[in-house]
């Protein structure tokens, strides 16, 4: 397995990216066809290694959050490497299982709804080739009137063949079309080729070799931002109901309706940890938003910092006199403590209900909620929203940043009608907020519900919403249970300006089949994988707010659908294992991991190294007396230092024999920010400056302090993050009372740490610096479910073995198995130096 990984991550959006240092890459291609809004995708890379010495190749690309991966091969000198989707728990056991015999496996799977970066990279043998497919399917979105396809291109060298070729093919026909690219000069205008006629457009990027060049003759590429093609439909009515071999999609987005008026809440959070560049950003897109105010709409502003404030008592109406006053309060907005995100929640619903109560508001009214925040509202939090919205309204919510939970807010955003946006970091933040705000400032219709005849059609996707904004579109799917049947109408009420408006609309059956023969990009039953996207896409999000009896049967719906339709979602994982029969060309192994390592300390103690250029771990024990303090991370730059004391079993005070040992105590200090954070089992003490603070296990806190955020979760673990890039985990392990053997300790984990510098060391902290090995001989071992093997490590030949240790991050009580290559003798030969090295005087 030496020398080769496949890492899967996923998010929006799609790039390409060749390691410079790699062999040479070929020819990349993606090739797109949409119909019916459904796009289909390929992405296509061929590597040729011309050394005569192997070579890495390497294969990354970001997918839009909302796409499946259906699925990945890889071809090696003429020989296929497939994937199977199964259940995860199945491929996951499957992989373990060929790993522990020595075979090569690899392990494709999606990381919650949030896919990230899906990476390859393959040892390429002398005078040979490899090519990549990767293929995955996703659901275009309307936003302000336009569908768009976002690839960002980053090939980081040049390429012999790059082609992008979209194909698109609409019923309604296509009214416009686009392309560009933020990389684009005019050299290459003339490269972009598009056309649209009719139902049909295309769109080719094909730039030589000499046009990609950053300058003439050299050996850099200019290729090296976003492409994107966006285009629109005909909309003679106002929606399109289409059906194919047995299934329905119906798109609803009527125009030339009058506006109806909004009422808006603004929950903003003002805690320490907007303060600087992030609170003036928001202030800066308040104002604009003020701007862009209707007369007859109605707002109010809930501010939580430590207390709560609002600006008037209920929602007051958009008068040029209150928007000046408005305007004014948003200038003065400023820091006030840490973050009360329950009562600013709580004061901005119950702002709202009282309004609806009192009938203050038009009748004819869309009410909303938007919440912007980098905090992290716990389970309560949730609950609360929940109960207290009741399905009214829906709520947006916006994560400033990275140190936030974005899940969660995500989660309490689909709970509530709404849905959830991160806002990025960057120099365009204020653009971002009023961006999502214009998103929303137009609604149309309230109440719209669509319905079909309940006789002929059955497994309807969501088919009612609150809110219909301009610009965007409404979508629902559906089977037909009727063979004989001829035609479908669709029926959709709602709530207008000044009226309840009803629509219909009719599809006859042949006319539908006849239209759409002359398409020439339909990718097999399309129509029957879009309804199946949309309906396990919605099952996973009920599935989210669902308990007991209800969220297992969602589950077991949506994994059925799943392995049906072969998506990879948070159920399913796709399987590879390399035939065992082929000759070991060039062995793969591969897994899904986060974005960064995640090394940590847990169990007796058990040392665990997260290797992502092999897609594998390492794990080591250290035993030596209890009271022993170990430097786990030492960063001079930053100023972090983070150590742990041992304590041993029960049995160790009167027993001589060897004993179990485990984290007792840890001590975290950040030199800069004049803290330290001592945990046990029993208590916290956080102290900043010279006054300490003291929490117990039983609290359910989150405090924040200009680049420190501490969390903690009640009886389970704390999250500590330093600034924007350094955060740990802390987890508590408790163990029954009168147990003979064990007592309560700690596990250690870092979660992230790319803001740690180069000069970090200590028994983890060294292993934030890159490390290989090569794995050669494996045969089986003493135990015969974990084989050995003989590692090369740091120029050091070491018999290891095969086994399993327990991550807590998700699971605090029950941990996950994580296969690594165990290291014998205190880490020796793995390490720098002997353990021994690391024992320190104290903890602080």
């Amino acid at each position: 397995m030496s020398g080769q990984k496949i890492v899967v991550r996923s998010s929006y959006p799609l790039r390409w990216h060749w390691h410079p240092c790699s062999c040479k890459s070929d020819s990349i291609s993606s090739y797109c066809k949409v119909t019916s809004r459904f796009s289909h995708n390929v992405i296509t890379s061929r590597a040729v290694n011309r050394a005569n010495v192997s070579k890495e190749a390497f294969f990354d690309v970001e997918l839009p959050k909302t796409a499946f991966i259906t699925n990945f091969t890889m071809v090696i000198d003429g020989v296929t490497y497939p994937g199977t989707i199964k259940e995860k728990e199945a491929a996951q056991q499957q992989y373990q299982q060929a790993v522990s015999r020595g075979q090569t496996a690899g392990l494709v799977k999606a990381s919650g709804r949030k896919m990230e970066k899906f990476s390859v990279s393959v040892n390429i043998a002398a005078a040979s080739k490899v090519t990549f497919e990767l293929i995955y399917e996703e659901l275009l979105k309307r936003h302000f009137g336009k569908y768009e396809l976002f690839l960002k291109v980053n090939p980081k060298q040049l390429v012999n063949q790059f082609e992008i070729e979209a194909n698109i093919f609409e019923p309604q026909g296509i009214s416009s079309l686009e392309a560009e690219g933020s990389f684009i000069t005019n050299d290459l205008l003339p490269v972009i080729h598009k056309s649209f006629s009719g139902k049909k457009g295309h769109v080719s990027f094909k730039p030589t070799i000499d046009q990609q060049r950053s300058c003439v003759d050299c050996p850099t590429t200019l290729l090296n931002g976003d492409f994107v093609i966006t285009y629109d439909v005909n909309r003679e009515s106002p929606g399109d109901l289409q059906i194919v071999n047995g299934y329905f999609v119906h798109f609803f987005a009527p125009k030339n309706i009058s506006h109806l008026p909004k009422n808006i809440v603004f929950i903003i959070d003002v805690s320490i940890s907007m303060s600087g560049r992030k609170l003036q950003q928001t202030r800066e897109a308040l104002l604009k938003i003020l701007e862009d105010i209707k007369e007859d709409d109605y707002l109010n502003f809930v501010l939580f910092g430590d207390d709560v404030h609002k600006w008037k008592d209920t929602l007051i109406k958009a008068t040029p006199e209150n928007l000046d006053e408005a305007s004014r309060y948003v200038q003065q907005i400023d820091i006030a403590g840490w973050t009360n995100l329950n009562g600013g929640l709580m004061a901005g619903i119950e702002m709202l209900n009282e309004a609806h109560k009192n009938r203050s508001l038009p009748e004819r009214s869309a009410s909303l909620i938007i919440m912007l925040t980098d905090g992290r509202p716990t389970k309560v939090i949730l609950s609360n929203v929940r109960n207290a919205i009741q399905g009214k309204y829906p709520l947006y919510n916006l994560g400033f940043g990275y140190d936030l939970d974005y899940g969660s807010l995500e989660k309490m955003a689909a709970e509530n009608n709404g849905l959830a946006r991160r806002i990025y970091e960057d120099s365009d933040s204020a653009l971002q907020l009023q961006g999502f705000y214009d998103e929303v400032a137009n609604p149309l219709l309230t109440e719209v519900e669509l319905k079909y005849p309940e006789n002929v059609i059955s497994d309807l996707t969501q088919n009612h919403f609150k809110h219909y904004y301009d610009g965007s579109e409404l979508v629902v799917a559906g089977r037909i249970t009727d063979n004989d049947l001829n035609s479908i109408t669709a029926e959709v009420k709602a709530h207008g300006a000044e009226d309840d408006l009803t629509f219909t609309e009719q599809s006859d059956m042949e006319e539908t089949a006849k239209a759409l023969e002359e398409q020439q990009h339909i990718f097999g039953d399309y129509m029957e994988r879009l309804w199946a996207y949309l309906t396990i896409q919605q099952l996973l999000e009920k599935r989210n707010a669902a308990k007991g009896e209800e969220k297992a049967n969602l589950t077991a719906k949506a994994l059925e659908m799943s392995l049906k339709y072969k998506f990879v979602t948070p159920l399913t994982s796709m399987i590879v294992t390399k035939p065992e029969d082929n000759e070991d060309k060039a062995a793969l192994c591969f897994n899904v991991i986060g974005s960064l390592s995640s090394h940590a300390i847990d169990g007796d103690p058990h040392f665990i190294i997260d290797v992502p250029l092999k897609e594998d771990a390492l794990c080591f024990n250290i035993n030596d007396d209890p009271g022993i303090v170990l430097n786990l991370i030492r960063d001079p730059a930053t100023g972090i230092i983070v150590n742990g004391q041992l304590v041993g079993d029960k049995q160790s005070s009167n027993d001589a024999s060897p004993h179990n040992t485990f984290i007792g105590r840890l001590g975290i200090l950040n030199t800069q920010l004049n803290m330290t954070l001592e945990i046990t089992p029993e208590k916290i003490t956080l102290q900043i400056g010279r006054k300490p603070i003291n929490f117990t296990w039983f609290d359910e806190v989150t405090l924040r302090h200009p680049n420190l955020t501490l969390k903690i979760i009640r009886e389970k673990s704390l999250e500590i993050s330093m600034g924007d890039g350094v955060k740990f985990e802390v987890v508590l392990h408790q163990v029954w009372r009168k147990h003979a053997t064990y007592g309560d300790f700690l596990g250690f984990y870092i979660i992230d740490g790319h803001k740690m510098s180069e000069h970090t060391h200590g028994l983890l902290g060294q292993f934030f610096h890159p490390i290989d090995f090569s794995i050669l001989e494996v045969h089986p071992g003493s135990d015969p479910k974990k084989p050995d093997a003989t590692m090369i490590v740091k120029n050091n030949q070491l018999t290891v073995t095969r086994g399993w240790q327990k991550d807590y991050t998700d699971d605090p009580k029950h941990g996950r198995n994580v296969p690594c290559w165990f290291i014998h003798n205190n880490g020796e030969g793995l390490i720098d130096g002997a353990h021994t090295d690391y024992v320190v005087s104290s903890l602080l």
